[in-house]
């Protein structure tokens, strides 16, 4: 027994000195931080740690109050002091296992802790009935170890139970003296509850808010990947198509090269601006805008572009949300379908807006099925597929039974902004049995 006592308690003299450790190094980075900021003068950060967790050392001390008896037992004034002596230690014993165990969740609700409580009872009952006197400041230890385990509805209860446990053990021995034992072991009950229900709050709210914040970066950072990824893809694909129409233009007609050159340059201007305003955060696209591109760059590659626009005007957000899906499918159309056809077609009502993406293309190992797909694979169509669903809209991407490729993207009309949220991915798919990678820059 003795052994197991010595190894619990260098186990939690191990854990105890491991969190003070960690403790004292995020002090000293709070502190770095607080001098670096006051040398640079920017505002000083706010401590984030208040000191290393409270573990079962903490309510060791309050065993003190228990030296009254042990004197008694010392200078024999204890009738049968050996019962006395165990009846001692049987306490100590249990208290200490009680408030270690206490300060961990998983342990604080065992059977094996709410067991070692009730036999912790009755061994204080039996030493307060039996010798009375400074035997019955066991009751306010008792206590602080109900108080430690007791954290919840339950609390109340138990210390009003506890308490008239006390003063009726305590009238029984010491008459009027049980209103100090009662009011002692009530308030011990109740104080060290709530301190240490604070305590764990608090770890647990700045737990919290730490998650919080690294989640708000990470989302932040696949946002950007995202949005540099549409906007690059897009954009250096244009410049590879009319570039290479500029190319077996030049020979022959230098006028339409040039002309192809100048389109080049302004692409280029394009992208640097988007690109900027992605970086500040205040970029907003336009349905018109992308539906002229997609024009260029679908004449450019050779591709037939069939553009039908119906319905009232759109928002900013459902244009935005729009143009990247048109931005995406084009790019997609201009680099892997073979098509020599698109059909770009917006109709909308007053509540809802649909947008479609079609060509002709055949690619390769072309194998039709009977409906259009709604699992959405790679990155860009993916992206734009987790968009559309936070604004309560929908996309589709697959093939046609005529062959060629179909994207269908719905959205209602009254969107409060485009989302940036980027939820967690699901495991990539197939897009088609075209061969028809998302581009990455």
């Amino acid at each position: 027994m003795s052994m197991f006592w010595m190894r619990e308690i260098t186990r939690q003299v191990s854990e105890w000195q491991a969190e003070r450790a960690r403790w004292r190094a995020d002090a000293q980075r709070c502190k770095a931080a607080r001098r670096a900021a006051r040398k640079s003068g920017g505002r000083l950060p706010e401590p984030e740690n208040t000191g290393p967790p409270p573990t079962g050392f903490t309510l060791l001390p309050w065993l003190l109050m228990g030296l009254g008896s042990f004197s008694n037992l010392l200078q024999g004034r204890t009738p049968q002091p050996w019962i006395g002596s165990l009846g001692l230690l049987a306490f100590n014993s249990l208290y200490i296992y009680v408030t270690f165990r206490a300060f961990a969740k998983e342990k604080r609700g065992a059977r094996s802790t709410r067991v070692a409580l009730a036999l912790m009872g009755v061994v204080t009952c039996a030493l307060a009935i039996a010798y009375g006197g400074s035997w019955l400041y066991f009751f306010p230890l008792l206590g602080l170890a109900t108080g430690a385990v007791m954290r919840g509805p339950w609390l109340g209860r138990a210390g009003l139970a506890l308490t008239a446990l006390a003063a009726a053990v305590s009238a029984v021995r010491d008459g009027w003296d049980a209103l100090n034992v009662a009011y002692g072991t009530f308030l011990s009950t109740m104080v060290t509850a709530a301190i240490l229900s604070l305590t764990e709050a608090v770890r647990e709210l700045r737990a919290a808010r730490e998650e919080l914040a690294h989640r708000a970066v990470e989302e932040e950072r696949l946002r950007f990947s995202r949005d540099l990824h549409d906007l690059l893809g897009h954009t250096l694909s244009v410049i590879v198509v009319k570039s290479e129409a500029a190319r077996r233009l030049a020979p022959s007609n230098m006028d339409a090269a040039l002309l192809q050159i100048t389109d080049i340059e302004s692409v280029g201007r394009q992208a640097l601006t988007e690109i900027r305003e992605a970086v500040t955060g205040y970029r907003q696209g336009s349905l018109a805008t992308e539906l002229d591109r997609a024009d260029s760059v679908l004449t450019a590659a050779d591709i037939t572009p069939a553009i039908h626009r119906s319905g009232p005007p759109l928002p900013a957000s459902a244009e935005a949300l729009l143009g990247w899906v048109v931005r995406e499918a084009v790019t997609n159309v201009v680099r892997h379908s073979d098509a020599a056809r698109c059909e770009i077609s917006v109709e909308g009502t007053g509540e809802r807006v649909q947008l479609s993406i079609a060509d002709n293309g055949t690619g390769t190992d072309v194998q039709p099925t009977p409906s259009v797909r709604p699992n959405v694979g790679g990155t860009g169509l993916k992206g734009l597929k987790e968009r559309l669903t936070a604004a309560g809209g929908s996309l589709e991407a697959g093939p046609t039974p005529r062959g060629g490729f179909l994207v269908t993207a719905e959205l209602p009309t009254e969107v409060a902004e485009p989302p940036t949220e980027v939820q967690e991915q699901p495991p990539p798919s197939q897009l088609s049995p075209h061969p028809r990678p998302t581009l990455t820059p």
